[in-house]
């Protein structure tokens, strides 16, 4: 057996990233500064936007997204089941009531079909969630806004470098918001951001972000600030430091590269597995380019369990994730909203068969190659 275990991903870092934070260390200004306006000028700039926020998470990004777009107490907000609980989570902390919506077999992105059955005189938000890299449906979903009259924030937290019928990811609807945790295509250790070119949602975002302060307060302690300071709304701590900033102003610079390296992976894994007839491999849609993120495989027709199958290849030294239970099935959701297996059958079905295999830029072909030999050995022992 290997000894060495292959994770389901692990940050590209060079010495090109712990250089610029020891720079900012030695620079006396670690929080939000002009490390991390650069940034910010830089993301707008790679999703074609007026505005680019940065802030301490996704989920930061989220709530503060929903909250600027005046989503509140006794409104509806329309998801997918197929996703990390932040994206729920954020629509409660908003007060707000989450719709669930199922998803597409092929893509398992959101089925806009559905999103317009689940629409009712409260809804006031749609948030698609590119899943694992690749777009939604967004010219169908930005048509049930304008005929519905809905705001619309994406969950971007895949698809850092993704494009929508040539265009970036970032500037098809009121906001997108994309995280930038450990494990995503370009990262800060934590940290997000929020994309728009709305004016008015984006000074209230800023304004959210650092408690509610007047856009001034963030130099209050530099030669040409001001120790004054006015509060203008109750607002969070949810910004980014320059620390952040430093890393991610590399890993910016090497997103393009990076999701390269990214689609050569998935390509090789295609090739391999799109030979056995017991996984179903991703579907890539013609007008969208995905970063690919993450490359799920779903199986079918064997006589071993998901579960069973990942244990194997454990065993073989390779690790794997599922992404995702789907969100009506954790017991919190599923108590407090009464949902019931079987509301979501599509996400459902994918669930019980989706494996997340290894993919990041400093796997090899080998890696590859060793992760679909282990598939093909777990396939011909398994056959129904």
């Amino acid at each position: 057996m290997p000894d060495e275990f292959l994770p389901i991903a692990r940050p590209d870092l060079t010495e090109d990233e712990i250089e610029a934070v020891v720079d900012t260390l030695r620079s006396g200004w670690l929080t939000y500064g002009p490390k991390t306006q650069r940034f910010e000028a830089e993301f707008a700039a790679l999703t074609g936007t007026k505005h680019a926020i940065a802030v301490g998470s996704c989920t930061a990004g989220m709530h503060l997204a929903l909250l600027a777009a005046g989503i509140g107490p006794g409104d509806e907000v329309i998801t997918s089941t197929l996703t990390f609980c932040a994206t729920v989570n954020v629509i409660l902390h908003t007060g707000a009531t989450p719709v669930l919506a199922d998803v597409r077999h092929d893509d398992l992105n959101l089925d806009p079909e559905d999103v317009a059955r689940r629409i009712t005189p409260r809804t006031r938000a749609v948030m698609p969630v590119h899943y694992a890299g690749q777009p939604c449906r967004m010219d169908e979903i930005n048509a049930l806004a304008r005929q519905y009259n809905l705001r619309v924030i994406e969950d971007a937290a895949h698809a850092a470098g993704s494009r929508y019928r040539e265009r970036p990811v970032g500037g098809l609807s009121d906001a997108s918001v994309f995280s930038f945790y450990a494990i995503k295509n370009m990262t800060t250790g934590q940290g997000g951001m929020v994309t728009t070119d709305d004016d008015a949602l984006a000074e209230q975002v800023r304004l959210l972000r650092n408690h509610g302060l007047d856009s001034n307060a963030w130099n209050r302690y530099a030669a040409t600030g001001s120790p004054f300071y006015s509060v203008l709304a109750p607002g969070f701590n949810y910004g980014m430091t320059d620390l952040q900033a430093a890393i991610g102003l590399n890993q910016l610079h090497r997103l393009q590269e990076n999701n390269r390296r990214r689609a050569e992976l998935a390509a090789r894994y295609t090739e391999r597995l799109s030979a056995l007839p017991a996984i179903e491999t991703p579907t890539l849609r013609p007008e969208t380019g995905m970063n690919w993120h993450l490359y799920a495989i779903r199986l079918h027709g064997l006589n071993i369990s998901r579960d069973a199958a990942i244990d194997t290849l454990k065993q073989h030294g390779i690790g794997t994730a599922v992404h995702f239970l789907p969100v009506h099935l954790h017991p919190y959701y599923r108590e407090r909203f009464g949902f019931q297996r079987g509301d979501y059958p599509v996400a459902e079905d994918a669930f019980e068969r989706l494996i997340s295999l290894p993919l990041f830029p400093l796997m090899t072909e080998t890696d590859i190659d060793r992760v679909c030999t282990a598939l093909e050995a777990i396939v011909a022992q398994n056959q129904a």
